[in-house]
């Protein structure tokens, strides 16, 4: 049994079903899926953040405070668009009544889910504007009740559960711009907003608490930050969730507290690779669905594949975000990602579920090629990416040793291994344009 310190809390372990899950799927669903609005920018970290970035946020989950700020200065492009859309006085809760998820079918979602190779979840339960999407005996503001008149989270748990994928929850711990109406501007505003209050605080724990009882999360994922007035709670939080979830853990959101995995958003958070890391990003440059996205703004088949294996291979996991539409609809162009990477596991998840960092994780060969390495026990996997089309020798340094053992993870791919001095030549032949990446066993 864990103790309400933070001595207690420190002897938490990493549990193996995380190291071995590899890939989970982020989920933005809100009120904001319904304007969908961002003006697509940057990825985050790409510019300083500040009010440039905030007026100009591509988060279309953001919406409400991108429209404060656009209000304040009188300038942006979601004022403009939210002005002529929906008029200058058409409040931000008046979305409530818009969202009315008629399309959702939580058990499509996770047959897409397990399809795409993803072994964890993670929820949106809250973000930002306050808007909870389960049924909370702590606000009547939420989905169960208003709006889409059903318990999102609780029936999306069924669904994940039932396909034997893990739960995350991803809730808002510092942030809720129902109690707080002044917008942030610049980074250091979300840390001393107007809802820096005993009460706010309180009612964040207590949500938490209210999550961890009625879903059991394997995953607390706050964001951002937690209330600096609530700071004395959370060993008390971290005590009762691991006492109650055996295989939870809580990722690194908390001020500073505690964590058990590091975060890397966008360009946002460093790692060294040495600790358990996830990286997080959406498919294009918005979590949440944004109807100003297209194909340019969206990671490609092939690049989603080879974050997956580059962050693997960095002994991190990726969670991959949707943002699926008001309706309930997932955007087409997403859906079919999340199966090409599924497909593509399909073949080569044996090189990446329940693998462990190799001594070599990541090299260019002298033709460019991106060379990965990841191992299971004795048996050490090789991937090979960015791969010239036509016939090539890819040359991998100090492996001469593998040339009587590596084994095709493709029984269709024609390669074939030779020494080459102490180095491991591969040859590939008839390889097509933008092949995706490619791996070997040895």
């Amino acid at each position: 049994m864990y103790a309400p310190n933070l001595d207690s809390i420190r002897t938490h372990k990493m549990p193996d079903w995380f190291r071995d899950a590899k890939l989970g799927i982020f989920i933005h669903w809100g009120l904001y899926s319904v304007p969908a609005f961002a003006k697509p920018t940057w990825e985050l970290g790409a510019v300083p953040e500040g009010e440039d970035w905030n007026v100009n946020n591509p988060y279309s989950e953001w919406y409400l405070n991108t429209l404060r700020l656009g209000q304040m200065y009188g300038e942006g492009e979601t004022v403009k668009f939210h002005n002529k859309t929906y008029g200058k006085d058409f409040p931000y809760e008046g979305f409530v009544d818009m969202w009315k998820a008629e399309k959702w079918s939580p058990n499509a979602w996770a047959e897409l889910f397990k399809k795409a190779g993803a072994k964890y979840v993670v929820p949106v339960s809250k973000h930002h504007d306050g808007y909870c999407l389960w049924d909370s005996k702590h606000t009547s503001y939420n989905t169960a009740q208003s709006g889409p008149c059903r318990d999102i989270i609780k029936e999306l748990a069924a669904a994940v559960r039932e396909k034997d994928m893990r739960l995350g929850m991803y809730y808002s711990g510092i942030l809720d711009w129902r109690f707080s109406q002044m917008p942030i501007g610049k980074g250091w505003d979300m840390y001393w907003v107007e809802n820096r209050t005993y009460e706010y605080a309180d009612y964040a724990y207590k949500q938490f608490m209210e999550l961890v009882d009625l879903f059991k999360p394997e995953i607390l994922w706050n964001d951002i930050g937690w209330p600096e007035k609530g700071m004395s709670d959370l060993p008390m939080l971290f005590a009762y969730y691991y006492n109650n979830v055996p295989d939870g853990i809580v990722n690194d959101r908390w001020n500073g507290l505690w964590q058990d995995y590091t975060l890397r958003e966008y360009q946002i958070g460093e790692s060294d690779y040495t600790d358990v890391w996830e990286n997080t990003r959406g498919i294009g440059l918005s979590f949440g669905y944004n109807t100003q996205e297209n194909e340019s703004h969206m990671l490609t088949h092939h690049q989603l594949i080879s974050l997956l294996l580059d962050t693997v291979a960095k002994n991190g996991n990726l969670l991959i975000n949707i943002g699926p539409r008001a309706d309930g609809t997932i955007q087409e162009e997403q859906e079919s990602r999340l199966l090409a990477m599924g497909k593509w596991l399909e073949t080569y998840g044996d090189g990446i579920y329940s693998t462990r960092p190799y001594e070599r994780r990541h090299e260019k060969a002298d033709n460019g090629v991106d060379v990965y390495f990841t191992q299971k026990g004795r048996e050490v996997f090789v991937f090979l990416d960015n791969l010239p089309a036509g016939d090539s020798t890819i040359i991998v340094k100090g492996l001469s040793k593998a040339a009587d053992k590596a084994r095709v993870m493709d029984a269709k791919l024609p390669l074939k291994f030779a020494a080459s001095g102490a180095d491991l030549a591969v040859t590939l032949t008839g390889i097509e344009e933008d092949a995706y990446p490619i791996g070997f066993r040895m």
